[in-house]
């Protein structure tokens, strides 16, 4: 029944906290958002990599049947000679297309897998700026990957960093 009416306590003081200065308020967010952009762009490059790699074999189908044409297996008993010439012909234009089809695709498949290893190191963003726009040509995914590579890399903060030796732990 009976009430306290005492004035409050008032509250104790925290001792100071030690905080080290803090940059200025957005210069973080953005070396951040860099950062996390620039990881998300590796791993792109590195999905890039693979499927570019995949569809890079499709043409090894076309390579056996140029192969098959080129050492008469496709029914050369029954062909006429004149015919067996444009057969043998038709079949060094499927092997000569499949296996340029084939090599620039695994060469774009292992440039794509050094840009995604480079990007992230802050190295060579020369040859980043250059895959990147070859990476356009290979329409949808590449033009995409290209497109957000070259916005990114050409950022003056991003140049700068790639400007720094880094150190990796």
């Amino acid at each position: 029944m009976f009430m306290n009416h005492s004035a409050p306590k008032p509250p104790e003081e925290m001792p100071p906290l030690n905080i080290p200065p803090q940059p200025p308020a957005g210069l973080s967010v953005v070396i951040d958002q860099d950062a996390e952009q620039i990881k998300v762009l590796s791993i792109c490059c590195y999905v890039n990599a693979g499927l570019t790699a995949l569809f890079a074999c499709f043409p090894i189908f076309h390579l056996f049947i140029g192969a098959g044409m080129l050492s008469g297996g496709f029914g050369s008993a029954s062909v006429p000679a004149q015919d067996r010439e444009i057969l043998q012909l038709m079949g060094g234009v499927f092997v000569a297309l499949a296996s340029v089809v084939i090599l620039l695709g695994w060469l774009l498949a292992v440039l794509n897998f050094l840009v995604a290893r480079k990007i992230v190191r802050r190295q060579s963003r020369t040859l980043c700026l250059v895959v990147a726009g070859v990476n356009c040509v290979n329409i949808p995914l590449g033009t995409v990957l290209g497109v957000f590579t070259l916005i990114v890399l050409c950022r003056p903060q991003v140049a700068q960093s790639f400007e720094r030796p880094t150190t990796l732990g």
